[in-house]
């Protein structure tokens, strides 16, 4: 085992001070403290994980451009692919079930219309 220096005060093996051995390039061996690894972005929906989205923490976001946090397409960066198609087959369908409801409710009145009238 090595003995080593730490570079910063805390020295207890918490969450936020991992620490690497690094062989410097003039061959001496220090600490290299890693930063934490970033959640990969999920699904609002499915929670299940987005492809095409950067993993990193939080506050790193705020630096990152647009195209990094999101995908081109409709909800791209909040929903993945399927919850997407699903969404958007759902609302074709209740469209079409309007649409069908207003020809039955035009049929029911022309077809009570012509039997008033032959009265």
């Amino acid at each position: 085992m090595v003995r080593l220096t730490l570079r910063r005060r805390l020295s207890y093996n918490t969450a936020s001070n991992k620490r690497r051995i690094v062989r410097t390039p003039g061959g001496r061996l220090v600490y290299q403290y890693v930063k934490k690894r970033g959640k990969r972005a999920a699904c609002g929906n499915c929670k299940r994980e987005l492809a095409g989205v950067v993993r990193c923490r939080p506050y790193e976001l705020k630096r990152m451009p647009k195209y990094k946090k999101k995908v081109a397409r409709a909800y791209g960066g909040s929903l993945c692919h399927t919850c997407v198609r699903e969404r958007v087959v759902r609302a074709f369908l209740i469209e079409e079930q309007k649409i069908v409801v207003k020809v039955l409710k035009a049929q029911k009145a022309a077809a009570a219309a012509a039997g008033g009238s032959k009265k």
